[in-house]
C-alpha cells in the first residue's frame, strides 16, 4: 500500500474540512488547498466593485477578469494560506460575514464554477495534495485516491463559526450565523451545477460525534 497521492475532502460549511485538511497536509507534507477561498475571493471582489450578486453575467465576467493566487502562509496569524486577488492580500477580508452571506450564490453560477474548477483541477493533478471543497470528489477530482465527506449538524457548525468570529473580535449573533449556515446548505445542495453531495466512494465522517483530533487521527491512519 502507498499513501494516496490526491486526497479530496468535501462537506458543508463549517464542518471542520479546512482544519482537517490543513492538519492532514502538514502530517503528509502535502499541499493544502481549500478551494472555497477562490469563491470567497470572487465574492469579495463583487462587494468591492459594487456589483449586483444576482447579475450572473457580471459576476462570471469578474471571475474571468481577476487573478487569484493561493500560496503558503506568509504570516503566523492563524491563516492557512495566503489568498491574493490581483496581487492584494485578502486572506482575512474574504472571511468576513458580508462575504459569507453571498459566497453561495456566487459559487452557484456555472461560469464561475467552470473557470475556478479548471484552475483547481490543474493544481490537484500535480499530486501530493489535500484539496478541500464541496465538489472535489464528485466534479473537480473524481479520480482522487481518497475521498472524505465530513458532515456535522447545522447547530454545531454555526456554533463553530460563531466562536471563530468572536475570537477575531467580530460582533456577531449566533442566531444570524445559524440562519446563514442553513441558507447556505440549501443553496449548496440544490444548485443545478455541481451540488453538494457525497461521492459514492467517499468515507462519511460525522464530526458531531468525533472531535477534530479524532477525525484527524482516523483519516491519518487511512493515509499511512
Amino acid at each position: 500500500m502507498t499513501k494516496p497521492n490526491i486526497i479530496a475532502i468535501d462537506g458543508p460549511a463549517a464542518s471542520g474540512k479546512s482544519t482537517l485538511g490543513r492538519n492532514l497536509a502538514k502530517s503528509l507534507d502535502y499541499l493544502f488547498f481549500d478551494t472555497g477561498v477562490m469563491y470567497r475571493a470572487v465574492a469579495w471582489m463583487v462587494l468591492q466593485r459594487n456589483l449586483d450578486v444576482k447579475d450572473e453575467a457580471a459576476v462570471t465576467e469578474l471571475a474571468l477578469d481577476i487573478q487569484i493566487d493561493v500560496l503558503p502562509p506568509s504570516r503566523t496569524d492563524g491563516r492557512a494560506c495566503d489568498v491574493k486577488v490581483d496581487g492584494q492580500d485578502v486572506s482575512w477580508e474574504i472571511r468576513r460575514p458580508e462575504v459569507e452571506a453571498i459566497v453561495s450564490p456566487v459559487s452557484a453560477y456555472a461560469g464561475v464554477r467552470h473557470e475556478l474548477a479548471a484552475q483547481q483541477r490543474r493544481i490537484g493533478l500535480r499530486g501530493r495534495v489535500v484539496m478541500v471543497g464541496r465538489d472535489i470528489g464528485t466534479v473537480v477530482l473524481p479520480e482522487a485516491d481518497l475521498k472524505i465527506y465530513l458532515d456535522a449538524s447545522a447547530e454545531v457548525r454555526a456554533r463553530r463559526r460563531y466562536d471563530e468570529l468572536v475570537a477575531r473580535g467580530d460582533a456577531v449573533v449566533y442566531a444570524d450565523i445559524l440562519e446563514g449556515v442553513c441558507g447556505r446548505d440549501k443553496i449548496d445542495s440544490s444548485r443545478a451545477v455541481a451540488p453538494l453531495v457525497e461521492a459514492d466512494d467517499a468515507i462519511l465522517l460525522d464530526s458531531d460525534k468525533m472531535d477534530i483530533e479524532e477525525v484527524f487521527r482516523f483519516v491519518e491512519a487511512l493515509c499511512k
